[in-house]
């Protein structure tokens, strides 16, 4: 059995497998970066090892480093979590010949399941369904926008060494192929050091449901059953849950023993999982479901299988890796009650979910007393944001004996996040699990999309929020009264609980408070309503079912910042701007393309607001720029009248 365990990651999945690693007697070993120095992660393991700067491409992507640390520390195997070189095969076959065991599947199975292309014709041999496409050699522009044809529009542009929503492009008309293929392509070779692409149908009611299975090397393959992870936004998962909803016991059988035909085409060894794409403009049926791709890895939302199973997949996977049989065969499996995951990310979703970045100064997660969850986070109050990893905050799962309560348990966690002043999509994901279509089980990979208007929440503080902070400053000075006051406080201070101007013979005159939000002024009249909040350094944090303000008491000294009403093109996060697509006085049209910012492994598109002419351009292709950074402006043409 192992002893002593390296895990070549960070954040969130190196805090839970090491939670594992030590409930099993198994020391362990953390590997970090500059940015990570006094993360959690690092703090939790046994020992921890400085690999490199902060950028991942020099630490850990690094397998030169990360196997030199192995050696360092004494380490029997090493984990490497998801992301990062968990699915990278050479790096893989480099740790068995360091003479360490790699807890994850041998190299050849990586190596055939790696790419998209030769994973799909691999499929199609052991009798898996594959999504119709092009998933040929042949890479020009030419034979793919003919292969695009032929498919009919819309199609789907994917890497071939793709993941994580990145290098994947929807195409909706012919004449915008051409330049979502050259973006996908860039942001493939970035992410994944391969441009290579495949075509495939876009399918038009999709569902994303994939299937954990599990190998060991005496020939044993189980799976443990579905998980429905259809609700995306940029192809990037937000909410799963286990079982699928509306998943009948014969499709099910279907599409489980088509992942375990998959998993033994590759002579496959410990956690991995099948991803299909259903039709399911008529309900989830075997015959509607395609294999995508496989996963040689642990997947992000695996804690909703542990839930509904009782098995600790990681567990698992060190008892594989240690040449044990899988512990239960698949007669011994089974599904108890219903479970779901809403990732918490550090992102702004009123501004197209872009990354956030900064100092957690403040981040309560703690489940409420009566909807108790799990939560698996790799950071803690006070822990630094960082522009150059994924935003993942934390993950919040909940297991109900239904769906409907665990929906309901979810949505309660959701809304007591407190996160500031890094902004983050608690909001959102009450929202979304509060939408009639997803209760009903009815989603597909584009109902965020379709339901922007209503599931995307505005940063605007609700009238209770404001309220409440203006209650507590028309008191704050008047009476010594405490947040949360006690009964006996109550009526005592009855006189103030709605404050009004009296006189004869008019209606009562309420009061209102000017209040501030950074830059954003409000007038509220005071309302006292019980709003959890507390008083921090800079003003009142009010907590408002998901989203986080701080207020104060309002100042009128305007500070005229640039908005993108006058033009400005400004940097909506820290990054590198990547490609700049016009010149210094070029006329440009509304809409149009001026730059490209690239930021938390993504490409951000900045255009034109309005029609006019740029000036002020001061960025080039590599600069690296703040938030708030103005790139350039754009100036209306002077009229000709």
């Amino acid at each position: 059995m192992i002893t002593k365990l390296l895990i070549a990651n960070r954040g969130e999945i190196a805090c839970r497998i090491m939670r594992t690693a030590r409930a099993m007697g198994v020391a362990t070993v953390a590997v970090y970066s500059d940015a990570d120095a006094k993360a959690l992660h690092v703090r939790s393991a046994d020992e921890a090892v400085h690999i490199g700067p902060s950028p991942a491409a020099e630490s850990y992507l690094v397998g030169a480093k990360i196997i030199a640390a192995a050696k360092q520390t004494g380490v029997d195997a090493i984990h490497p979590g998801y992301g990062f070189l968990s699915e990278n095969a050479d790096f893989a076959q480099a740790v068995i010949d360091a003479g360490l065991i790699w807890v994850g599947p041998k190299p050849s199975s990586i190596r055939a399941m790696g790419l998209k292309d030769a994973a799909k014709q691999l499929m199609r041999a052991a009798g898996v369904p594959v999504t119709p496409g092009y998933d040929g050699s042949d890479q020009s522009v030419e034979r793919l926008t003919a292969e695009a044809e032929a498919i009919g529009y819309p199609v789907l542009i994917k890497a071939v060494a793709g993941g994580g929503g990145k290098g994947m492009r929807k195409v909706d008309a012919p004449a915008d192929f051409a330049a979502a293929l050259e973006s996908c392509r860039r942001e493939a070779k970035a992410s994944f050091g391969n441009d290579e692409v495949l075509l495939e149908k876009w399918i038009t009611s999709p569902r994303h449901i994939e299937v954990q299975v599990f190998g060991d090397a005496h020939g044993n393959v189980v799976h443990l059953f579905e998980r429905d992870c259809s609700l995306q936004r940029r192809h990037q998962k937000v909410i799963e849950e286990a079982p699928a909803p509306g998943m009948d016991a014969a499709t099910r059988e279907a599409i489980c023993a088509a992942a375990v035909r998959a998993a033994k085409a590759v002579d496959y060894e410990g956690a991995g999982t099948i991803e299909f794409i259903a039709d399911a403009s008529e309900g989830l049926r075997a015959d509607r479901i395609f294999f995508m791709e496989m996963n040689t890895r642990l997947q992000v939302e695996h804690p909703v299988t542990e839930e509904i199973t009782g098995v600790d997949l990681v567990e698992w996977q060190l008892r594989v890796a240690s040449g044990e049989p899988l512990p239960k065969r698949q007669e011994e499996l089974s599904i108890n009650g219903h479970a779901i995951e809403a990732r918490l990310y550090a992102e702004d979703p009123a501004k197209g979910f872009l990354p956030s970045t900064g100092n957690l100064k403040y981040f309560d997660i703690q489940p409420p007393m009566r909807h108790p969850a799990r939560i698996d986070t790799g950071v803690e109050q006070g822990a630094e944001i960082s522009p150059f990893y994924d935003p993942m905050i934390a993950k919040i799962i909940v297991h109900r004996n239904s769906r409907e309560d665990a929906i309901a348990a979810l949505v309660q966690n959701a809304q007591g996040v407190s996160c500031w002043p890094v902004k983050n999509n608690a909001r959102f994901l009450s929202n979304l699990l509060s939408d009639e279509d997803y209760r009903a089980g009815n989603m597909t990979t584009g109902l965020i999309e379709a339901k922007a208007d209503t599931i995307i929440p505005d940063d605007v503080p609700s009238p209770k929020a404001l309220g409440f902070a203006a209650h507590y400053f028309l008191l704050e000075g008047r009476v010594n009264e405490p947040l949360y006051p006690s009964e006996d406080d109550q009526e005592r201070l009855a006189a103030w609980k709605a404050p009004t101007g009296f006189r004869l013979n008019a209606e009562p005159r309420k009061a209102r408070i000017a209040l501030a939000r950074g830059n954003d002024t409000f007038l509220a009249e005071p309302e006292y309503n019980y709003r959890w909040a507390e008083v921090v350094s800079e003003g009142l944090l009010v907590r408002d079912d998901g989203l986080s303000h701080v207020f104060t008491l309002a100042r009128h000294d305007g500070t005229g910042q640039a908005s993108a009403a006058d033009g400005a093109i400004i940097a909506p996060m820290p990054g590198k701007v990547i490609a700049v697509d016009v010149a210094e006085g070029q006329a440009v049209t509304a809409g149009q393309r001026l730059m490209v910012l690239e930021a938390m492994k993504m490409e951000h598109a900045l255009t034109a607001p309005f029609d006019g002419v740029v000036e002020g351009l001061e960025v080039s292709a590599g600069a690296q720029v703040q938030v708030d950074a103005v790139l350039c402006r754009v100036v209306p043409a002077a009229s000709d009248e």
